[in-house]
């Protein structure tokens, strides 16, 4: 029913797994000896911190974390500096400490999550009552984060457009399996079955991937310019917005697919039973469902082939005409609701076909 899949989910090439790890290891290790040779202490370890803890996944949000967990590094200094100055050491001098450190970690809070480098920082200094300490601890930080931030991005630098184009394809083959799997089981008059949690996921996975995309690209960093991939320059984003569209839709159908085909699969009272005997609304609603099937496969067809860069005129053709049928056959207002995101599906796909000019 849909196209052959080219790129397995999860896969990337083992030069692009070994990068990060790479990378850490160097942003680790270059200020560990930078602090040696400028003799701050003999094991450094707040200067390969900062490569542990900043460099993620996403390596264009580095600079934004290294400042956040500069200024937390500064404020813990200070606070444990001041408290240690003007209380002596023991219960009371902890617990200010606790409660001053707990308010400026919530203060500098950033998206809702606490900066806890404050409150690490102000304990481990608290902890380590040694002249020069806070001061070294200061340098070795500085010395780490300036490293991350001036040579991790440089460093096998990750390529947006790539892994934009791989999440996409990972998004399409899923979303491929799950259809088609929809739509076999309306043909059988089986029930979908309520959904795993987790595959709820997916539905977010084209937002994540868009926002990633003009996130990382549009990063003023000292980097080379990325070209996205061959064939890819002038559809990809189109694309992505095209499953931004539909995945609201085809949740909706999918959803509305595992109620209505519930009805059908036994689990009914014998009350229920009986009401569909005297009420036809209960069984052409099940017919209804089955009738769903090619409707269904047709749509994901025509969709897979968009996501891929392919024309789906003729898919998208045939796709409506069986929407068409299907609106004959079954007219009523609880169908219409059935068949509402197999319809906007159609109308998305339309208009990646055909944009509106501006």
């Amino acid at each position: 029913m849909l196209g052959s899949t080219s790129v397995p989910a999860r896969s990337r090439p083992f030069g692009e797994r070994l990068a990060p790890a790479a990378r850490l290891l160097v942003c680790a290790t270059v200020p560990w000896f930078l602090c040696v040779w400028l003799g701050t202490s003999t094991a450094p370890v707040p200067a390969a911190l900062p490569a542990v803890l900043i460099l993620r996944d996403d390596v264009f949000a580095a600079p934004r974390l290294a400042l956040e967990r500069l200024v937390g590094v500064v404020v813990g200094v200070v606070l444990s500096v001041l408290v240690l100055h003007w209380l002596p050491s023991g219960s009371l001098s902890f617990l200010v400490l606790v409660v001053c450190a707990c308010a400026g970690m919530f203060l500098l809070r950033h998206d809702g999550s606490p900066n806890q480098q404050v409150l690490v920082t102000a304990l481990v200094i608290y902890a380590t009552p040694v002249p020069g300490y806070p001061l070294a601890r200061l340098e070795e930080s500085a010395v780490g984060i300036a490293v991350v931030v001036l040579l991790g991005p440089l460093l096998w630098p990750p390529d947006p457009y790539r892994e934009a184009v791989r999440g996409l394809e990972e998004y399409r083959t899923g979303l491929g399996v799950l259809l088609e799997r929809i739509a076999a089981r309306a043909a059988a008059g089986l029930p979908t079955g309520p959904a795993p949690a987790d595959r709820f996921a997916r539905w977010r996975r084209p937002y994540e991937l868009s926002a990633a995309l003009d996130r990382r690209t549009g990063r003023l960093l000292l980097l080379p310019p990325r070209q996205a991939p061959a064939g890819a320059a002038d559809t990809l984003r189109p694309r992505l917005r095209l499953a931004a569209r539909t995945a609201p839709a085809l949740l909706f159908l999918a959803r509305e697919m595992e109620i209505r085909s519930s009805s059908a699969d036994g689990e009914r009272t014998e009350a229920d039973r009986e009401r569909t005997e005297a009420d036809g609304e209960r069984t052409e609603s099940d017919a209804a469902v089955r009738a769903m099937a090619p409707l269904v496969g047709a749509t994901a067809s025509a969709l897979d082939a968009a996501l891929r860069g392919e024309d789906c005129a003729d898919r998208l053709r045939l796709a409506r005409e069986l929407e068409l049928r299907h609106r004959a056959a079954h007219p009523g207002r609880r169908d219409a609701v059935l068949r509402a995101g197999l319809h906007l599906t159609h109308e998305a796909l339309a208009e990646h076909l055909d944009p509106a000019p501006g």
